[in-house]
């Protein structure tokens, strides 16, 4: 989780991106203070000898936001300190994160992937982990540094991102036009932005719907019209929107669960099963919190047979209304 706002200007994917490479880079790990006086996005805003506790707080939302994109990241005690929560060293391990050796790709698949790697440059972010990596090596931490040093080209926010950015700023009203699942035309919002916040790792505004005059939530990739920045302005909102659309979002997370039958070594058993809060109430099937059911549906069925629903029921429909409309476009 991550919002918009503050002294930094350090864009929350770059700051993820960051911190996923130096836990690449090193075999031993990486302690939590090594993380934020080092790691592009957490340097900027680290006080040797001033107070962090804001900046752990946004250490820890995101160690939560890389789990569920599926990336093994692991704790271990630090050499002499077994058992010390303050000493524990970070990493992801390469074996974990790398594709299996027995993967192999055609010639076409291949170029295509040389390809896609074209969109990848050395750019801002190499800098700052060459300086990242030479401040680690001063502390004496061990790294392999073939894996940093990339930058990626490639748009991680939606285009409403930007223009929202801007007018939250400024404090103007926006309009845009939303579409919510299950309708087929999208509807004209007219909104005070008052945050923008990550979450899951999917981006959303928190904002004041005029039409009712209530606080809603809109999940940016539904927003399927250019952001109309408008002229008017509206009185700066109280502190701590960011926060209060983190917890709303939240209290929605943590409100919806459902049980999924996985098979064992699959893709869907080891993804879903790293995802945050998976429990194994028995072998072979995960209870999975989510946030948004639409979303949910898409991910499982994206699985095929190697993931089976068994609660709630409307999510159940959702996947397989998505895998009926899958195999009828395939007839």
């Amino acid at each position: 989780m991550a919002s918009v706002g503050g002294a930094s200007r350090i864009p929350a994917e770059e700051r993820l991106f960051s911190l996923v490479l130096a836990l690449l880079a090193t075999d031993a790990g990486l302690t939590k203070t090594d993380i934020l006086s080092t790691v592009q996005g957490y340097r900027q805003k680290f006080s040797r000898s001033g107070d962090n506790a804001n900046l752990e707080r946004q250490f820890e939302r995101d160690k939560d936001d890389i789990r569920d994109l599926g990336v093994p990241l692991e704790t271990i005690d630090s050499p002499g300190h077994a058992g010390d929560n303050h000493n524990l060293r970070y990493r992801i391990p390469r074996g974990a994160y790398e594709l299996p050796t027995d993967i192999r790709f055609s010639p076409e698949e291949t170029t295509l992937l040389n390809l896609a790697a074209m969109v990848w440059r050395e750019g801002s972010l190499s800098a700052e982990s060459r300086r990242a990596i030479l401040k680690l090596r001063s502390l004496g931490v061990t790294t392999t540094e073939p894996v940093v040093g990339y930058a990626p080209r490639v748009r991680v926010r939606e285009a409403a991102f930007d223009p929202l950015g801007a007018a939250l700023e400024r404090h103007q009203v926006v309009r845009f036009g939303y579409l919510k699942p299950g309708e087929s035309e999208a509807r004209v919002r007219t909104v005070e932005p008052l945050a923008l916040v990550q979450h899951q790792g999917r981006w959303h505004l928190f904002a004041i719907d005029q039409s009712t005059s209530t606080t809603k939530t809109f999940l940016l990739r539904r927003i399927v019209t250019q952001v109309s920045v408008l002229a008017t302005t509206f009185d700066p909102p109280a502190p701590g929107q960011a926060d209060l659309a983190l917890s709303e979002l939240e209290a929605v997370w943590n409100s919806n669960s459902a049980i999924v039958r996985v098979e064992n070594g699959t893709d869907a058993a080891t993804r879903l099963g790293k995802r945050r809060g998976a429990t194994t109430p028995e072998p072979g099937t995960l209870s999975l919190h989510y946030s948004d059911l639409n979303i949910f549906a898409d991910e499982l069925a994206g699985y095929g047979p190697e993931a089976l629903v068994v609660s709630p029921p409307e999510l159940r429909e959702a996947v397989r209304s998505r895998l009926e409309r899958t195999a009828a476009d395939h007839v």
